[in-house]
């Protein structure tokens, strides 16, 4: 109807001592028909919230629905069979899910609702009264009860209704109930549909109260294990007057499918398309709720599994899979599905990522799956991370495959431990490689920090490989001997090599002409020292660098930095290293080595003065050698040029330490939170080859 437009209905009334449907014509407009459906869920929620007192009222409502369900299934069903001449099963007894002794039904509250008269004109008034009866009771029993009231009286319309043919009271009381109006030959076929519709609106309109239940359920549990929750028990309240509209919708139909004037105009439609829509929203809030659920259960399991020792091959099942149904991988080298019983009595390396990995990140493992083919004991699986599968992403998948040798998940869905794989490994999202005996036990959180910096050489990157590797002093190569060819035969032949960078390119100039200059000395020639330098951020032929040597560095000193234990006391390399990483972001940096071995590193104005100030202390050399006398000279010009020390130590990378002592004067740190975004997918930035 268009807005303004008048239309005339029948107020349909029920004198509740002859049960005899009274039909009085009132002129309305559209506009109060569709008011209600322009209602904002704020503007619901305010009314109802006025008749809300507190739920002190109980009864046992799961129960009473049993009984309502069964009652509106039977009432269904002879509608099937009496409307469409469908052969239909009886219904099933009432499920044993409760005692009929100890039932507590509040009957004076099913029939006080059953009192209040609903019509096309009134509902959302009826609705409302029917809260204030209920304002001591909980939302969900609410709609329960509503519920109740109308199948007490529908149930009894349609029981009368299968017996009316067959039984001589029921034939009376169907007398009274109108019974005759509506299963008459004649009247059925002219009122089929409209009963139909009827039926199906009950139908989901119950289904709607029964989730209700489950969200009620639900809410025993902790809202942090289903976060998603609180959206849908927020809502429910808006939702609970929706339901109770709706039946008293339906009350009004059925009055009208039995009176004296069936052709009457009542829609249900509105009704039906509001309440399927939040049919649609409440099974995706409940779906969304228990794969939450499911996930937090998984998450606690995994944390005992882990503390634990167990077979590998069952922690992968429940770390990967939902309900302990495995499906197969795929074995990279022969693109062939196998068991997951390859993986029994096996070291597991655990490749996590997302589908946005380079080359480089494949290609950093290929060494470590040629080590496994000789070390049988070892194996590699790669477990996609994917929010949200789509075709473009199960395309991307396939050619990621389609280069690993190794085994991959062949799944096209969520993970079941991803909360645990986030929150206990600290996966966030950049490629991760965890390294499991075959108890389970995790060796090494995250071993590609090993392999970018050390490469085969620290192969099998447990924790024993790792606390010998990490005493290893001649470190700086490993980072640098990839730069260029040249490096790294300067380190081989134990030069003395500055490795310097930053922000400031006047800085940088300067520090270029004066480490020249200090290379040529006619000093430094005598005594036989070769000095050589490389400006991390251009290439040995001092072009732009364009991020590839200044990435790869930089990633390399993290992957060093969380090779090292932080919480104890650190050792002269662990110190270096955390030293390094400050200067990440300054304006100059400088690293003076001998080969491998770092001498010293710091920030570039103070290697810078003592470069300038090398007439002043050179003849130190011949008492103690360039090395020591360039490291003593610079730790006095540290004491009188201070800069404040600032570590970012990027949490994807791996987890960060709990404190921090300062590299220079061992004092406590303190503590920032700092973001930032590149633009760019952090899975994309490249990554150092491999080093074998």
């Amino acid at each position: 109807m268009l807005n303004g437009v008048k239309s005339v209905v029948s107020k349909v009334v029920q004198d509740t001592n002859v049960n005899n449907v009274v039909v009085q014509q009132i002129e309305i407009t559209s506009d109060q028909i569709t008011s209600v459906f322009t209602m904002s869920d704020k503007k619901i929620n305010d009314l109802i919230y006025a008749t809300h007192v507190h739920a002190d009222e109980s009864f046992d409502e799961d129960s009473l629905f049993v009984i309502v369900e069964n009652v509106l299934k039977s009432s269904n069903q002879i509608i099937d069979k009496i409307v469409q001449g469908i052969h239909v099963h009886d219904v099933d007894n009432i499920e044993n899910k409760f005692s009929l002794a100890n039932l507590n039904v509040p009957l004076c509250t099913l029939k006080g609702i059953n009192n209040e008269a609903p019509n096309e004109v009134t509902a959302h008034e009826t609705t409302l009264a029917i809260l204030n009866k209920l304002s001591n009771y909980s939302w969900e029993a609410k709609a329960v009860l509503a519920l109740g009231a109308f199948a007490f009286e529908f149930g009894d319309f349609w029981l009368i209704a299968q017996l009316y043919n067959s039984d001589s009271l029921a034939k009376q009381l169907g007398v009274l109930k109108r019974v005759p109006s509506l299963i008459k030959t004649s009247e059925l076929v002219k009122r089929r549909q409209a009963v139909l519709e009827l039926s199906s609106l009950v139908n989901v309109t119950m289904r709607v109260i029964a989730m209700f239940d489950e969200f009620e359920k639900l809410s025993a549990y902790d809202v942090k294990d289903i976060p998603g929750l609180s959206v849908a028990l927020d809502h429910l309240p808006v939702d609970v007057y929706w339901a109770i509209l709706t039946i008293a919708a339906c009350a009004t139909k059925h009055c009208i499918l039995i009176s004296d004037k069936p052709d009457r105009t009542f829609d249900l439609s509105p009704y039906a398309q509001k309440i399927s829509f939040i049919q649609n929203q409440l099974t995706m809030h409940l779906n969304v709720c228990r794969r939450q659920l499911e996930e937090a259960e998984t998450y606690r399991r995994l944390c005992k599994l882990f503390r634990t020792p167990t077979e590998i091959m069952e922690i992968f099942k429940a770390l990967i899979f939902f309900k302990d149904t495995p499906r197969p991988l795929i074995d990279g080298s022969t693109n062939r599905l196998v068991n997951i019983d390859v993986l029994r009595r096996k070291n597991v390396f655990m490749f996590f990522s997302g589908v946005e990995i380079t080359e480089e990140d494949i290609s950093i493992l290929k060494p470590v799956y040629e080590e496994t083919k000789k070390e049988k004991s070892y194996t590699i699986v790669w477990v996609p991370i994917v929010e949200k599968w789509s075709d473009e992403i199960k395309k991307k998948y396939e050619t990621l495959k389609s280069k690993m040798p190794w085994y991959c998940l062949h799944q096209f869905g969520p993970i079941a431990g991803t909360r645990f794989i986030k929150e206990q490994w600290q996966y966030q999202g950049k490629p991760m490689l965890v390294l499991t005996t075959p108890q389970g036990k995790v060796e090494n959180l995250n071993a590609l920090h090993l392999i970018r910096v050390w490469g085969i050489k620290a192969f099998p990157f447990d924790k024993k490989s790792e606390e010998i590797i990490s005493k290893e002093i001649h470190w700086i190569g490993s980072l640098v001997k990839r730069i260029d060819p040249i490096i790294e035969t300067w380190v081989k032949e134990e030069k003395y090599i500055f490795f310097y960078g930053g922000k400031d390119k006047d800085l940088i100039e300067t520090f270029t002409k004066k480490v020249t200059a200090l290379a040529s000395n006619p000093f430094i020639k005598e005594a036989k020292i070769n000095i050589k330098f490389f400006c991390v951020g251009k290439t040995t032929k001092g072009e732009e660098d364009h991020g590839n040597i200044l990435g790869r560095f930089w990633g390399g000193i993290e992957s060093l930095f969380f090779t090292k234990d932080h919480n104890k006391d650190v050792d002269p390399v662990t110190q270096e290293i955390q030293k390094l990483l400050s200067y990440k972001n300054e304006s100059a940096w400088a690293i003076l080595s001998k080969g491998s071995a770092v001498v010293t590193s710091g920030h570039g104005s103070t290697i810078l003065k003592v470069v300038e100030e090398f007439e002043q202390w050179k003849e130190v050399i011949k008492v103690k050698g360039f090395e020591v006398g360039f490291k003593e000279v610079h730790t006095k010009v540290t004491q009188t040029i201070r800069h404040c020390i600032r570590l970012d130590v990027p949490t994807v990378a791996g987890k960060a330490p709990d404190c921090m002592k300062c590299p220079e004067c061992l004092r406590a740190m303190e503590t920032y939170i700092s973001y930032k975004c590149c633009h760019v997918d952090p899975t994309t930035q490249l990554l150092p080859s491999s080093l074998k």
